[in-house]
């Protein structure tokens, strides 16, 4: 009789658990991924003025950082002179301008509200204006891009599977999905990076003519780096972006003019 009712009721091997746990697994990533299309998607709609709206929310610790200074007054300068330079399809609407922040933090980002904070410590790493306009550039191409937006609404997509799955627990399915959900980002965010280099490239190009200083940061960069690796970083290796500039540049035959050098306002400053 034992050996009957164990027959009717097998144990579940460890195979079994495996496959039921792959089509789980790949269920929740191909939701993730489902939910991170849309999102990327509708990024697209939101209008200016709801952007600028959540600027609100999210810049005032910054201004407060800030303050005012002839620094903070010269960046704003150099960032209007490549807002000229945009393509009018993406200067619609838009009213940029620079948050300077006197820290060491070695670092410039893109806010909602069309907004870019550059720190301090980016400054006293730069050698050259032109490297400046490269790095503002490229914080023009993310807003050109919505990239911003997009990290914003793939945080979102996250905790929306995770509800799904679990509503409040967590456990496995958490662990899953943050692991598809980062793996996802940081290949998103290495095609963000790339996009926006290369926006910031053609911006360099359109403002005085030639190229020189694009790659120049990164390569000090790479030269300073113990470890210059990409792989599941959340942006390329700095020698990686000094290397694929320095291509574009030699397949596209810009040309290498002498480099502006800081504006004073800056090197006092540092």
């Amino acid at each position: 009789m034992k050996n009957l009712m164990s027959d009717r009721n097998p144990r579940t091997s460890n195979r079994q658990l495996l496959t039921l746990f792959g089509i789980f697994l790949a269920l929740v990533c191909l939701l993730l991924w489902g939910s991170i299309k849309l999102v990327d998607g509708l990024i697209l709609l939101i209008p200016p003025e709801l952007e600028q709206r959540l600027g609100a929310l999210v810049i005032p610790p910054y201004e407060r950082l800030a303050g005012s200074s002839p620094a903070q007054d010269t960046l704003n300068q150099l960032l209007n002179r490549l807002e000229t330079k945009l393509p009018k399809q993406k200067n619609i609407d838009r009213n940029y301008r620079l948050l300077y922040i006197p820290d060491d933090t070695v670092n410039a980002l893109a806010l909602p509200g069309d907004t870019i904070i550059v720190y301090g410590g980016l400054i006293q790493q730069l050698e050259s204006e032109n490297e400046l306009m490269m790095i503002l550039g490229h914080e023009l191409g993310h807003f050109a891009y919505r990239d911003h937006l997009r990290g914003i609404g793939r945080g979102l997509a996250l905790q929306f599977v995770v509800a799904v799955f679990a509503g409040d627990g967590g456990g496995l399915v958490n662990v899953a999905a943050a692991i598809a959900s980062n793996l996802s980002k940081a290949q998103f965010s290495r095609h963000q990076e790339a996009q926006a280099d290369e926006f910031g490239l053609q911006l360099l190009v359109s403002h005085y003519g030639h190229a020189a200083g694009a790659a120049d940061f990164f390569q000090r960069l790479a030269r300073q780096s113990r470890l210059d690796i990409a792989l599941l970083s959340t942006h390329p290796a700095p020698g990686d972006r000094s290397l694929t500039l320095t291509q574009t540049i030699a397949q596209r035959r810009y040309p290498i003019q002498e480099r502006s050098p800081l504006p004073t306002t800056l090197k006092s400053d540092r």
